[in-house]
């Protein structure tokens, strides 16, 4: 397996139906192609536990399209509990959950930086990690990145260390 990437959002405000809501007008904006097909997954008590989108760079009979999953988790899923605050620089004090799981990075990483893009302009105060890393991504090093010419691989840099 790869290396994964997610959102983080604050935990209190964090709803499935608002990431469902603003995953497809990031990917109607990133001008990608989304598929839902309502594929909910549920727990051992039959509560919900995670659905998941699949974002392509193109629609599916497309020859060489690119593709991630992008996974969301409910409110209760165990998934979402985030512990790293001290690894990223993070306040401990700020409640945050992990959501909008992207299973694997590598391959996809310009149709990833188009919709998260798309995704960190609706919600702002949302942060991107990818997880193997100690850094995160904020709206305004999205916007830097965007000022720049294309990086394949701007997500294995620090995003701190960008030229100003």
């Amino acid at each position: 397996m790869g290396t994964s990437a997610v959102i983080l959002t604050k935990k209190e405000g964090y709803s499935p139906e608002k990431l469902l809501a603003d995953s497809i007008v990031a990917a109607f904006h990133a001008g990608v192609t989304l598929y839902f097909h309502n594929n909910q997954q549920y727990d051992k008590e039959g509560h919900f536990s995670y659905t998941t989108l699949n974002i392509n760079e193109r629609p599916f009979y497309d020859s060489g399209n690119s593709s991630f999953l992008f996974y969301i988790h409910s409110k209760k899923s165990p998934s979402i509990d985030f512990y790293y605050h001290e690894d990223l620089g993070l306040d401990a004090d700020l409640k945050l959950s992990q959501v909008g799981h992207i299973e694997d990075i590598y391959g996809v990483q310009k149709l990833i930086f188009i919709f998260i893009y798309e995704y960190l302009r609706v919600n702002p105060n949302d942060l991107f990690w990818i997880t193997d890393y100690d850094w995160i991504y904020t709206w305004e090093d999205m916007q830097k990145l965007k000022s720049l010419p294309y990086d394949p691989d701007w997500c294995y840099k620090d995003p701190k260390l960008l030229p100003e």
